[in-house]
């Protein structure tokens, strides 16, 4: 289900030419945002 909703809401790894990041640093910086603002967002 992560697998999916990482797809689903970072395009950078759906598209290479849309929301492409030329930099490694920035595209595991986005991957890195999005991960940890989805697990803020978990009701516990």
């Amino acid at each position: 289900r992560f697998s999916c909703t990482l797809r689903q809401r970072v395009s950078r790894l759906v598209r290479k030419t849309l929301s492409f990041s030329k930099k490694l640093e920035n595209h595991i910086g986005a991957v890195w945002y999005f991960v940890h603002h989805y697990n803020a967002s978990l009701p516990i």
